[in-house]
């Protein structure tokens, strides 16, 4: 069935836009996961809105099921390869990389799928710096819509990249467009401004979901402050981390920062630049207490790290503010102060100034290769803004993966409520014995959060499947709206488990 597809996807869209090729498969197939690779049938790539339906319409026909992704640059929840073996995947991003249109007294850009940070961050600097994106701290060739549909975030006051979306046109598992919104309607001109427009709200069906392909939708941006000044803390003991949640809650619930707010582990911090040092350990892991405070001191970091940044007019504006807020942690006693000026010169701390900015940045990437054999997996849990369910969330992470031989490395990104508990976690995918105790790790700190009452949201795709079969009454709903739009199951079956 698949060689009939692809014959008839070369016939309608050109020889160039499929690839069946064994380094192609492969190279697609590639992840970090410790569920391991999973080669695709083949790799179609569309260059429009009714190309991508066109491969929609002759998937269907065939029989073929589809696995579309925008630049695959999500390291440590997937990349390209499909969530099952043999789905065909559909760039996006290969062809579909246009930015549509910016406009800049409204604050929106119209992007297609293959769009990166770095592309846009370079437009908005080209058109005179005066709209600044939301930027994650992941590839900055990573694709603003694929990120934004899966519900990644950043750190600025527009840190909620899904929520930012508008005006989404999306192919449905029949071929079908949809535009959302106001857009609805031909013609209508305040498609990328409005969200709440005519009936049922849809856009959220579309994300982390497989109803449709969204092929095109407007991304909002904040107009550029004049002035960007950061601040950072070092607090010396793990468990200071009650004590900085109590610190931060107050300062994001009256928007006293306007940016989020990173309460960073030291290891997390220190590991963007560092390597395992198996050589002070023996070979043993996880890296030993004594190590690991000497590695935090060398970097600056403590045991916590935390960020933000205020926005203004001037420095002079600005000046208060900090003073304020430097004497807010101070009267903790425990607080190390690290200024603005320092921040950008250290790589450790230069990294939050960049996420404040909206400046897309690889330098966190150096997680990745903390240790050896090119493993990384995320678990993505969220921790209420309270200083004692932040310190059990951390006392359950650091127990179990100490347990399984995995080091602690967390950043908490503080919102008013709720921090998103960004855990990486590194390892040797070479070494089938760490894999095995990566897998009962994982699930072990799923079962536990899950006992605590605080659920993972953004999983890794060989996670998906497992994970929403813990929610029957959820799959069910999701599997009678996947069963109505897509009853052929065209569209990555088994995305977030749904069938």
């Amino acid at each position: 069935m698949s060689a009939t597809f692809f014959a008839a996807v070369r016939g309608a869209l050109g020889a160039g836009a499929v690839d069946v090729s064994d380094a192609v498969r492969a190279e697609y197939g590639r992840n970090r996961l410790p569920g391991g690779d999973r080669r695709p049938a083949g790799v179609v790539s569309p260059a429009s809105t009714d190309e991508v339906a066109t491969v929609v319409r002759l998937a269907g026909e065939h029989g073929v099921t589809l696995w579309p992704t925008s630049t695959g640059r999500n390291a440590g929840l997937g990349e390209f390869s499909p969530v099952r073996e043999h789905q065909v995947v559909v760039h996006l991003g290969r062809r579909m990389n246009r930015i549509v249109e910016v406009d800049e007294r409204l604050g929106y850009a119209v992007v297609e799928p293959g769009v990166t940070f770095r592309q846009l961050r370079a437009e908005l600097a080209r058109r005179g710096d005066t709209l600044m994106l939301s930027a994650t701290s992941g590839p900055p060739d990573g694709g603003i819509l694929g990120n934004a549909l899966d519900r990644g975030a950043g750190y600025t006051p527009y840190f909620d990249h899904f929520g930012m979306l508008c005006g989404l046109e999306v192919v449905l598992p029949d071929g079908g467009v949809l535009r959302t919104g106001d857009g609805a309607l031909a013609g209508a001109k305040t498609r990328f401004v409005n969200k709440s427009g005519f009936g049922p709200l849809l856009d959220g069906l579309f994300s982390q979901s497989n109803l449709g392909i969204v092929t095109r939708a407007a991304i909002w941006l904040m107009p550029r402050p004049p002035v960007i000044k950061g601040f950072a803390f070092a607090f010396p003991e793990d468990d200071d981390l009650a004590e900085i949640f109590e610190l931060v809650r107050p300062l994001k619930l009256t928007n006293a920062v306007p940016t989020l707010v990173k309460v960073t582990s030291g290891s997390y911090g220190f590991g963007t630049e560092e390597r395992y040092p198996f050589h002070r350990t023996g070979g043993a892991v996880p890296l030993p207490d004594e190590v690991r405070a000497e590695l935090q001191d060398r970097h600056g970091t403590g045991a916590w790290l935390v960020s933000g940044a205020l926005y203004g007019p001037s420095e002079q504006a600005l000046e208060p503010g900090i003073e304020r807020i430097r004497a807010h942690f101070e009267a903790s006693g425990k607080a190390t102060y690290v200024p603005h000026e320092r921040m950008v010169e250290d790589p450790v701390y230069k990294i939050h100034l960049d996420t404040f900015g909206g400046e897309p940045t690889d330098r966190e990437l150096g997680l990745l290769d903390w240790r050896p054999g090119g493993g990384a997996t995320w678990f993505l849990p969220a921790t209420p803004m309270l200083g004692e369910v932040a310190q059990l969330h951390q006392r359950t992470s650091r127990k179990i993966l100490t347990e399984h031989g995995f080091d602690y490395m967390v950043e908490f990104v503080c919102g008013p409520r709720a921090a998103r508990a960004l855990h990486i976690i590194v390892f040797n995918r070479e070494d089938p014995a760490e894999v095995a105790r990566m897998n009962a790790a994982y699930q072990a700190l799923v079962t536990a959060y899950d006992e605590l009452g605080y659920p993972i949201g953004r999983t890794p795709t060989d996670r998906q499947e497992w994970a929403m079969g813990r929610l029957p009454e959820f799959e069910r709903t999701c599997s009678r709206l996947k069963a109505a739009l897509d009853p052929s199951g065209v569209l990555a079956p088994g995305k977030y488990g749904i069938e």
